[in-house]
C-alpha cells in the first residue's frame, strides 16, 4: 500500500513525516462487526484507526496523519468502499477494493 505520492506537499503533511511515511510498509486492517466497520493503519512510526457505519456521516480527526477535523460519509460503490471527507481542505477521502489478493487503496 502506498501512503504518499509526489503530491505530497498538497497533502498539508510536513516534509519530515512525508519522508519516514514513505519508507513504511504499513498494515492495513478491516473489521466487520454487524454494520460497523473498523479501519486500522498500523506502522512502526503511527497508528490511525477509524470506525464507521456504511452510510451514516461522522465527524472525524485524522490525528496522527494530518490533523484535520471533517465530515466523513464511507458508502459502498459497487465493489468498492468509498469515502468523501468535506472539511478545511479539499478533495479528501479514499476508495477501497479488493482485486486478487491485493487490496488497493487510492
Amino acid at each position: 500500500m502506498q501512503v504518499f505520492n509526489k503530491d505530497g506537499p498538497h497533502t498539508g503533511i510536513d516534509f519530515p513525516t512525508r519522508k519516514i511515511a514513505k519508507r513504511l510498509k504499513p498494515q492495513r486492517v478491516i473489521e466487520q462487526d454487524g454494520d460497523v466497520f473498523t479501519m486500522k493503519t498500523v506502522s512502526t512510526f503511527k497508528n490511525f484507526i477509524s470506525t464507521f457505519r456504511i452510510g451514516e456521516e461522522f465527524e472525524e480527526v485524522t490525528k496522527g496523519l494530518d490533523n484535520r477535523k471533517c465530515q466523513t460519509m464511507v458508502n459502498w460503490e459497487g465493489d468498492k468502499i468509498v469515502c468523501v471527507q468535506k472539511g478545511e481542505k479539499r478533495n479528501r477521502g479514499w476508495t477501497h477494493w479488493i482485486e486478487g489478493n491485493e487490496l488497493h487503496l487510492v
